[in-house]
C-alpha cells in the first residue's frame, strides 16, 4: 500500500503520495496542475495575506493555474510567467539559473524583454504552489530585481520543510519532509 500524507488547506483534503526524490529524503507531492476546486479554494486566501501589489510573476508550470486565479479574483488583467527555457519569440531574454529540490538538473528561468520592461518599477507578488528550498523563488526574485522590479511578497499554497519558519514568505499551509530511515 502507497504510503500517503493527508493535507488539508483552503477547506480542501487530499491525500498526497509520498515519494523518494534521493537516498536521504521522501517528500509528499503536492500537484496542483488539474486540481481546480484547490486552486479556486487557495487563491482568495492567499490574496488576503497579500500586500498592496501591481503584478504577478510565477515560474513555470504548476505555479500557472495559481497564478491566472489570483490574478482573475484581483482583477488585474496580465500576469507573467518565468519560462523554463529561453523561447524564439523571446527578444533579449533575461535569465537565470536555479536548482529545485524535485528536478534532477539546474533550469533556467527567462522573462521576455516585454514582460521585463512591463514589470520594471512595480511592486511585484511572487507566487508559487509550493515553496521548499526557496531556491526557486530566490531565482525569480533576482530576475524581478535585475529588470527593475520591487519584491513586496513571496506567497505559496504551502511551505515545506524549513521554508515554513521562514518569516518572509507567505503561506497558508506547512507541508513536513520525510527524510528516510538509515
Amino acid at each position: 500500500m502507497e504510503k500517503t500524507y493527508r493535507l488539508e488547506v483552503a477547506g480542501v483534503t487530499r491525500d498526497l503520495p509520498i515519494i523518494q526524490i534521493n537516498d536521504a529524503l521522501s517528500i509528499a507531492s503536492f500537484v496542483i496542475l488539474g486540481d481546480t476546486e484547490l486552486i479556486c479554494a487557495a487563491a482568495p486566501q492567499l490574496i488576503e495575506k497579500l500586500p498592496e501589489v501591481d503584478v504577478l510573476v510565477t515560474a513555470e508550470a504548476k505555479g500557472i493555474p495559481l497564478v491566472f486565479e489570483i490574478s482573475r479574483l484581483m482583477k488585474m488583467k496580465t500576469y507573467f510567467v518565468a519560462r523554463k527555457s529561453i523561447k524564439a519569440y523571446m527578444d533579449h531574454p533575461i535569465v537565470d539559473e536555479v536548482q529545485s529540490i524535485t528536478t534532477t538538473d539546474k533550469q533556467l528561468l527567462c522573462l521576455d524583454a516585454l514582460d521585463a520592461a512591463a514589470i520594471k518599477g512595480k511592486r511585484v507578488a511572487i507566487i508559487d504552489d509550493v515553496i521548499s528550498t526557496g531556491e526557486s523563488i530566490e531565482a525569480i526574485e533576482r530576475l524581478v530585481k535585475a529588470v527593475g522590479g520591487i519584491v513586496t511578497a513571496r506567497a505559496a499554497i504551502l511551505a515545506e520543510g524549513e521554508a515554513a519558519r521562514r518569516d518572509d514568505i507567505l503561506f497558508l499551509e506547512e507541508l513536513p519532509l520525510f527524510p528516510m530511515n538509515k
